[in-house]
């Protein structure tokens, strides 16, 4: 054995010895592995939710065609209806999904203030819903518009699919300059915080 290989093990001993056990390794090994199960079993079950939820959907629309002379027809209303049915059930699978990664998120930008962080969170859930409900009700349509018919047609798929691209748009907006306001929003109030805390009791009415 030469003197590289010498010098190598008694490193590799001097580092093992160096390495101190940590009592709870096992527990967080564990845990570890008990939230990727269970990540696991929220997946599976999302995707066995949405997959019911999407088959429903299609037979709901299955049901209500008609089909005469070789093409499908469907009253110009019960489109509108599924749009809107649309529209409410992505407002409710965007909005946990927005809150639950936006969470660490937003501690992260408040962390000097959580509790601003926490309140911060829930006044936009509130806001988040309150478009979706204006642009729904914004967009209702209690009457053929013009260009459509009393069946479905090219124009009123046109104007149903601008309204689900148009609320996907706004979001999306909104969402980008809420990301890069909030670090902007967080600095100002450590900053704030800071300065309130430095600031002498006796010099604060001056």
């Amino acid at each position: 054995m030469d003197v590289g290989e010498d010098q190598v093990r008694d490193a590799l001993r001097s580092g093992a010895a160096s390495v101190v056990e940590s009592p709870d390794l096992f527990d967080r090994v564990w845990l570890s592995i008990t939230d990727d199960r269970r990540l696991r079993v929220q997946r599976r079950a999302v995707a066995g939710i949405a997959a019911c939820v999407a088959a429903a959907f299609a037979q709901v629309v299955f049901g209500f065609l008609d089909h005469q002379q070789g093409r499908f027809l469907m009253d110009w209303w019960i489109l509108e209806l599924l749009t809107n049915a649309l529209l409410i059930g992505i407002a409710f699978w965007l909005g946990p999904l927005i809150k639950r990664y936006g969470k660490s998120y937003a501690a992260d930008v408040f962390r000097a203030n959580p509790r601003t962080g926490k309140s911060f969170v829930v006044l936009t859930d509130v806001a988040y819903y309150l478009i979706f409900l204006s642009y729904v009700l914004f967009t209702l349509t209690f009457e053929p518009r013009g260009g459509w018919a009393a069946t479905v047609n090219a124009s009123q798929l046109q104007h149903e699919t601008s309204r689900v691209a148009g609320i996907l748009l706004i979001i999306g907006l909104l969402h980008g300059v809420n990301l890069l306001v909030l670090p902007v929003m967080g600095r100002l109030l450590t900053l704030n915080r800071q300065l309130d805390s430095s600031t002498p009791a006796g010099e604060s009415g001056d």
